[in-house]
């Protein structure tokens, strides 16, 4: 049975945490006024829920933000097939996940506000739902979450971990504390191997790898509809996406767009940022540098004249993926890390990226070493291999599907073998097939 956690710097933290209850509620009315809570679902955080317990076995899986919660549907879905009695309790932090959650969640699961990492939010947040079993995305260790679920014998899982090398070096500095919150957990899976290094490190127990669970993702939603009006506003146009770019990212971007244009003087670049509110910000870099632009924010169309066409808004990249043959994955010439590739695969773009992937280092590697992407050191390269895909049909045709079918098949055989290997889990947990 695994044990609250003992070493000093989580029990000073817990104490601080049971103390400082209205200093967690001030961060809350803080972030509510920054925007970044629900004022009509603020409760959930303090562990209020806003919805019944359903009936039966409930599994609660828990993921930080946009990307973790996206990598966790068709894991609900998977299991939902399996074990058709089962409800699914999904938490996240974000107002954007919640959105996506509530359009995307089958019928057997519900979202939920994660509680505050604070005891008394926490005990009301678990007392509330009472889950068999519970499954945490990639890095959520709070300590006073794992530690009030460990004392209910509450059996875990942590899914498709992952550390960065600066938090394994923080850790290694607390390696009784990183031990004892590892332990909680019946299961450890990482994505990948280097991760799995890391927390074996830390846990000094096994831990096994099934690769990354974001390439199990559904497909982005991408409304037929709206990609026939697009289409409708292109006629034909040759066209290209820089998806989830960051601040001086879009420079570059546009640099290459410049050079294409050179060559091809329709080409449309559809430019997508990672944070949509920036679409003020981003517009006025394309005028300074000479772009006629529409912005899909202000229901702008793209016409003759349109050289950018700015997807500043909330849920539709799918929808942009589907128009483009090739996409630039963002994140990946400043040292953000990139972004998951997957997401483009799926929907059968011929990926280009940067050099600073090491979020997803292994999934390019693979990607690049079955045709399906291509490593773009600079807005040079940037500029060349759109060149030569854009005017060669066959070669931009073959690395698209190429693209797609490796995507399709890593998924299967990821959210197959999770599936597997979480049975000892469920079945701790009374749940079986």
């Amino acid at each position: 049975m695994p044990t609250p956690p003992k070493a000093w710097s989580l029990r000073t933290y817990r104490a601080a945490t049971k103390l400082l209850r209205p200093v967690a509620n001030y961060a809350l009315e803080r972030r509510l006024r920054a925007g970044k809570e629900d004022p009509s679902r603020l409760s959930e955080r303090r562990g209020i829920p806003s919805l019944p317990r359903p009936d039966g076995k409930l599994i609660w899986l828990h993921g930080a933000s946009v990307g973790e919660s996206l990598s966790v549907l068709p894991l609900v879905e998977g299991l939902a097939l399996k074990y058709p009695d089962l409800k699914f309790l999904v938490t996240t932090h974000t107002v954007t996940s919640a959105e996506l959650m509530g359009r995307r969640l089958p019928e057997s699961a519900v979202h939920q506000y994660v509680p505050i990492d604070q005891p008394h939010f926490v005990r009301r947040f678990l007392d509330h739902w009472k889950p068999d079993a519970a499954f945490f995305v990639e890095s959520e260790l709070w300590p006073v979450m794992l530690g009030e679920a460990a004392k209910r014998n509450l059996p875990m899982a942590l899914i498709n971990g992952r550390m960065s090398p600066r938090s394994f070096e923080s850790w290694q500095g607390r390696k009784r504390a990183a031990r004892e919150l590892l332990g909680v957990f019946d299961i450890i899976i990482a994505q990948n191997q280097e991760n799995a290094e890391r927390f074996e490190t830390l846990s000094e127990s096994h831990v096994g790898t099934l690769g990354n669970l974001k390439l199990a993702a559904d497909p982005l939603p991408a409304p037929q509809g709206m990609v026939a009006e697009v289409e409708g506003w292109l006629a034909g146009r040759p066209r290209w996406l820089a998806a989830s770019t960051h601040e001086t990212e879009e420079v570059q971007v546009l640099s290459a767009h410049r050079q294409i244009l050179a060559e091809l003087p329709n080409t449309v670049l559809f430019l997508a940022p990672r944070h949509p509110s920036r679409g003020d910000e981003i517009q006025d870099i394309c005028h300074d540098h000479g772009f006629s632009v529409a912005r899909r924010s202000h229901g702008e169309k793209i016409d003759e004249t349109t050289q950018v066409y700015i997807a500043d808004t909330l849920g539709e990249l799918g929808i942009f993926y589907s128009l483009s043959d090739i996409a630039f994955v963002g994140g990946s010439f400043p040292a953000i890390g990139g972004h998951n590739p997957l997401e483009p695969a799926r929907l059968g773009c011929a990926i280009l990226h940067g050099p600073q992937v090491f979020n997803f280092a292994d999934t390019y590697e693979a990607m690049r070493q079955s045709g399906s992407s291509a490593l773009v050191r600079n807005e040079r390269d940037l500029a060349a291999a759109l060149s030569r895909l854009l005017s060669d049909e066959m070669t931009r045709k073959t690395m698209s599907d190429q693209a797609k079918e490796w995507a399709e098949e890593s998924a299967k055989t990821v959210l197959e073998g999770l599936i597997e290997a979480l049975e000892p889990v469920l079945l701790k947990a009374g749940i079986q097939d």
